[in-house]
């Protein structure tokens, strides 16, 4: 089980986040919230991520704020900063992570996975960006200039990240030159987050072994 602490932001000030600490750890990652907030379920990711051998930081991107209504976590995601997410929460998570040096990453789910993209294109700290289906606007990001070590996972039914957008994700992809995996799954958005109803056993499981081996080969 981690802990909060508090993290400085590159600007100035400060951010709050949960950090799960891996004995002996191969590196860093920062894992980014769904637009439900950091709850319970993000933090036990964190905690799977320190148990596998890497130190894990997720930053309370909404300030404290966590929600189940569907509604609620879309206005809190509508009125996120995403500029300021990225080069402060984000950023800030990084040198805090690689302030005794080693190598660190950044992995999201759904909100947090389009945070990832725009981490592994905009963001000098990120080394390795896993991304769980979320892709951000392309003015946002443009994933032909990702400077890192790219993996991502997605699902055949999503109105988000649907087919369409992952396949013009990987097309967007192929000129930054970047070492890239791109896998898509029976299911649907959230198939990872096993409290959701459209939690996949077998595709999390899946996922998280190419996970695993990607930060392995990567970090």
């Amino acid at each position: 089980m981690g802990n909060m602490i508090s993290f400085s932001r590159p600007g100035g000030g400060s951010s709050t986040g949960y950090l799960a600490t891996a004995e002996n750890p191969k590196g860093s990652m920062v894992v980014l919230q769904e637009w439900w907030g950091l709850n319970d379920q993000i933090k036990g990711v964190a905690d799977r991520v320190a148990a596998a051998g890497y130190t894990a930081l997720s930053p309370d991107l909404y300030a404290g704020r966590v929600t189940q209504d569907p509604d609620e976590a879309n206005h809190m995601m509508t009125g996120l900063d995403w500029a300021g997410a990225a080069n402060e929460d984000v950023r800030g998570a990084l040198q805090f992570l690689k302030q005794d040096g080693g190598k660190a990453g950044v992995m999201g789910y759904c909100m947090g996975g389009a945070l990832t993209v725009i981490a592994g294109v905009h963001v000098p700290e990120c080394d390795v960006a896993v991304c769980y289906y979320g892709i951000p606007p392309l003015e946002v990001a443009d994933p032909s200039a990702m400077k890192v070590p790219f993996q991502g996972h997605f699902a055949t039914q999503d109105d988000w990240c649907t087919p369409e957008a992952v396949a013009a994700l990987e097309v967007a992809l192929k000129p930054s030159g970047v070492v890239q995996e791109v896998y898509s799954y029976e299911g649907e958005h959230a198939f990872f987050n096993e409290v959701s109803p459209a939690y996949n056993a077998d595709a999390a499981a899946l996922s998280w072994d190419r996970t695993l081996a990607f930060l392995a080969e990567h970090l």
